[in-house]
């Protein structure tokens, strides 16, 4: 219950600092970042989506189900068996009531999955190109030949920390934001040696 909490308030707080993000700022810019794990296109934080809305009321139905799951378990020997699969019940819950994921650069930091971090949080950046047996080629069609980024956070160990980059030109001013902020990273090549025309050979 106090991570639902804690989840739902770090996602008010990113919808107000996503407000100054530095990257994306344009439609084209959100259109290039593919979120897991639909690989749809980011979305502006606004408390008028349906992602949020589904936190910060699925929050309050979710409080009010463990509560009443909790009461059973203690004054009851009805669950007491089958406690793992309860267990699981709980991990289904939570995992639930998620925000769809998002990537946002901001002046002083990131906000990824709807969480903000200073960038002394962020330990690294990683890139690999979905190539031919990258384990998310042949996903999904605007998968193939864009980029996996990897943020990897101090402290923080998301379900996901990662988004496709379609556009290779905003790939690099993600790189270019994050690293004139402290943030250094690596460029996995390409072990196929394949072209596209999506991709650049620069790297």
């Amino acid at each position: 219950m106090y991570y639902l909490i804690q989840y739902r308030n770090s996602i008010e707080k990113a919808v107000d600092l996503s407000k100054q993000a530095i990257f994306p700022q344009t439609k084209q810019e959100f259109q290039s970042i593919l979120i897991p794990t639909e690989f749809k296109e980011m979305e502006p934080l606004s408390k008028s989506t349906k992602s949020y809305k589904i936190v910060k009321w699925g929050t309050v139905a979710a409080i009010f189900i463990l509560i009443g799951l909790l009461i059973v378990v203690f004054t009851t020997d009805y669950l007491r068996s089958s406690i793992f699969s309860l267990s699981y019940f709980f991990f289904a819950i939570i995992t639930a009531v998620r925000h769809r994921g998002n990537l946002f650069l901001l002046p002083d930091g990131i906000i990824l999955q709807g969480r903000y971090f200073s960038y002394n949080r962020v330990k690294e950046y990683e890139v690999e190109q979905i190539v031919r047996w990258h384990d998310l080629y042949g996903l999904e069609d605007r998968l193939n030949f864009s980029y996996k980024l990897t943020v990897k956070v101090k402290g923080f160990f998301p379900l996901v920390n990662y988004v496709a980059v379609e556009n290779e030109d905003h790939l690099n001013k993600i790189i270019d934001i994050l690293e004139m902020n402290g943030v250094t990273g690596t460029r996995k090549p390409d072990s196929t040696h394949q072209s596209s025309p999506k991709v650049s050979t620069k790297l």
